[in-house]
């Protein structure tokens, strides 16, 4: 038997004890052209808390009294695939649970060019590519220009700030703790920093952007972004990849504030929503990029992981709280 984390009840407001139970299943045999996997890390993501909505979005929700699912890093213990061996260690979007029966088509087998195993969910997975198509297609950023990123020090943020300051630009972080504001500047190399929670947001912005903000990496909205905007500069960029501070609203409230229309009017600013699923032909440039610059150690990452299956709810609680520095992982086992 294993264990499996279910989604017990859908939240209102952020997770707490009641939205998921662990359940005891069996863990199954793989048949003919299948892989049994045992999980080492689990990825915990902002955009998982839409899928405990049932509200419409651009992927389904998660099932009550269903495994939930999310990105994951396993080894085969047992293969009936001639090209997956007993012992590779693969990553694949798989349930939450200690060990899973998969098709070879479900999982990618990972090369990880010197890196740990883990940063194939962080740095060199889903958080990276986020990172690189935002600022590559849509950000674009020049040398000397002004970068600001939202949510700076999480996942995400921590490696779009990076690949600013590699094409020269300069790099300004928003983020909750003064901790986070040193790990930006003193370790990721970020231009400047700022704490929301304990800056004049106003203030700290124009000392940190006394030329304008070219470029804006949206990943928090709320009153944190309603600040951005009169300082956008003609023809500014805004990736707009999540906005995390509206996730957790309790049902009938709204998420409200400035209107950002006459900002983009008056600036021709180019605002646009996107995913990494949109840039799939893509997947191989970019991660072939993003492996050098961590090799070569020009982009560095943090991983904020818990031990163990049963805190897989306190790693969601920590991510929507701030918790977290770069990525936050649950791991669950080891290799073999």
């Amino acid at each position: 038997m294993q264990k499996q984390l279910q989604l017990q009840e859908r939240p209102n407001g952020l997770p707490d004890e009641h939205t998921f139970s662990t359940k005891e299943i069996e863990i199954g045999s793989p048949n003919d052209n299948e892989l049994l996997v045992k999980t080492l890390y689990l990825s915990v993501d902002p955009y998982m808390r839409g899928r405990m909505s049932d509200a419409k979005s651009y992927i389904a929700p998660f099932e009550l009294n269903q495994a939930i699912s999310g990105g994951s890093i396993a080894e085969v213990i047992e293969s009936n695939v001639s090209s997956i061996p007993k012992g590779t260690i693969v990553s694949g979007l798989l349930p939450f649970q200690e060990y899973v029966v998969v098709k070879p088509d479900q999982v990618r087998t990972l090369e990880m060019h010197g890196a740990p195993i883990s940063a194939a969910l962080g740095a060199l997975g889903m958080p990276g590519l986020t990172a690189y198509f935002g600022l590559d297609d849509i950000g674009k950023p020049k040398e000397g220009e002004t970068v600001v990123i939202s949510g700076a020090a999480g996942a995400v943020g921590s490696i779009a700030g990076q690949l600013a300051r590699l094409k020269g630009a300069r790099a300004v972080g928003i983020v909750g703790s003064q901790e986070k504001v040193d790990f930006l500047v003193n370790e990721l190399g970020f231009s400047a920093a700022i704490n929301y929670k304990e800056d004049n947001m106003e203030e700290a912005l124009k000392q940190a952007c006394p030329d304008g903000i070219d470029v804006y990496f949206e990943n928090v909205g709320g009153e944190v972004s309603d600040h951005i905007w009169p300082l956008l500069n003609p023809l500014a960029r805004i990736p707009v990849c999540g906005a995390i501070s509206a996730y957790n609203l309790k049902k009938g409230e709204k998420d409200s504030g400035p209107r950002v229309q006459t900002y983009l009017v008056k600036t021709r600013a180019r605002m646009q929503g996107f995913l990494y699923g949109d840039y799939a032909d893509q997947y191989e440039k970019a991660y072939s990029e993003l492996s050098e610059y961590v090799k070569n150690k020009e982009i560095v990452f943090k991983e904020t992981i818990l031990d163990g299956f049963d805190r897989i709810p306190e790693a969601f609680n920590g991510l929507f709280t701030g918790k977290n520095i770069g990525k936050q992982l649950v791991k669950i086992s080891d290799p073999s």
